[in-house]
Formats: C-alpha cells, sequence, structure tokens
C-alpha cells in the first residue's frame, strides 16, 4: 500500500482524478509489475497542521508501505511561520516512520512574490528535513511544469492534465529505490 498524503497539487485540482500525477502513478506501477495499491488521501486546502490531525488515523487504517508526504504549500501561500511547517512535517514523518512506512518528502517552491528571505527558507526546510529525518526527498514536485504557462493552470500554482505526467517523472526516479516487487 502507498498513502499518497498532500494537498491540492496531489489531489488533481480542477482535473479529473484519472488525470493527477497520483492516478497515473498508479498505472505505471501496474504496467511495470508492481502490485502496491495507492491510496490517495490528499485534500485541495489542506496544511501541515491539518494533516497531522489526520494522519495517525490513515496510518492505522491502512498501514502503508510508503507515505508520499506533500504537504506545506498551504502553509507557505498563508506565511504561516517556517518554524511550525518544519515542525508539523517532521512530526509527520515521525508518526510514518514509527508506523513502519517509508516516506517520501515532496519538496514545493513558492511564487516569488513571497519575497527571497521567506522563499529560500521554505525551500530549504524541505531539504534540511530530510537530511535530519534521512528521508528521501524530491527537491521540487513541480520542477518540470512550474515556469512553463501551458503547463499550468490560470491560477499559476497548479499543472493542467498535460503537466501531470510531468509531475509524476520527477517523482517516479525518487520513488523507484522504496519499492519492492
Amino acid at each position: 500500500m502507498i498513502l499518497s498524503f498532500g494537498d491540492s497539487l496531489s489531489a488533481a485540482y480542477r482535473l479529473q482524478p484519472e488525470e493527477g500525477w497520483v492516478a497515473l502513478l498508479q498505472q505505471r506501477l501496474h504496467s511495470q509489475g508492481y502490485e502496491y495499491q495507492i491510496i490517495n488521501a490528499s485534500v485541495s486546502g489542506e496544511t501541515s497542521s491539518g494533516g497531522l490531525e489526520r494522519l495517525p488515523h490513515l496510518l492505522a487504517q491502512y498501514h502503508p508501505a510508503v507515505v508520499l508526504l506533500e504537504l506545506g504549500a498551504n502553509d507557505g501561500l498563508r506565511g504561516l511561520p517556517l518554524p511550525t511547517v518544519r515542525d508539523n512535517l517532521a512530526r509527520m514523518i515521525g508518526l510514518a516512520k514509527d508506523a513502519g512506512a517509508q516516506v517520501l518528502l515532496l519538496g514545493i517552491r513558492l511564487p516569488p512574490n513571497y519575497g527571497p528571505r521567506y522563499g529560500n527558507g521554505f525551500a530549504a526546510l524541505y531539504s534540511d528535513l530530510a537530511q535530519q529525518q534521512h528521508v528521501p526527498l524530491v527537491p521540487f514536485l513541480l520542477a518540470d511544469v512550474a515556469l512553463n504557462p501551458t503547463l499550468m493552470q490560470e491560477d499559476g500554482l497548479h499543472p493542467v492534465a498535460a503537466g501531470e505526467p510531468r509531475v509524476l517523472d520527477t517523482i517516479w526516479p525518487y520513488l523507484l529505490p522504496l519499492l519492492r516487487h
């Protein structure tokens, strides 16, 4: 079992669920002979504090082998204190590890209008956490789509359906070492 635990970036915001990268990942796993079932417990608008509240129940319910942790963007967009975001993510990583799951942390970057100090600090908290918690990190989930306007929705924050396969391609090499046939 793989638990996708994120916000609108993993919940296929304004797309059909089957167009999102999580559904595409399920297809790729099956086509390559992996028998993992994916539970997409991502919720649009979710914050790290909301995720921290929801995660224990999901871990107990599904007993995932892998947790794809993609939270923090909404905290950043609200300008929440970076130590709070870092602490919430660290606690979720700890909960998942304590439940026997491997964690893949999916890093997010903020639009430049949040200023370089906050934006750089926000990006750094993911790499710092990955290092401190000894978990693999996708440095920037939207690396191959964020700066291509044809692959982004009008809000400039979420990929269009054509961008979702690229999001999966960004995640795949980091996830592959965690999988077992």
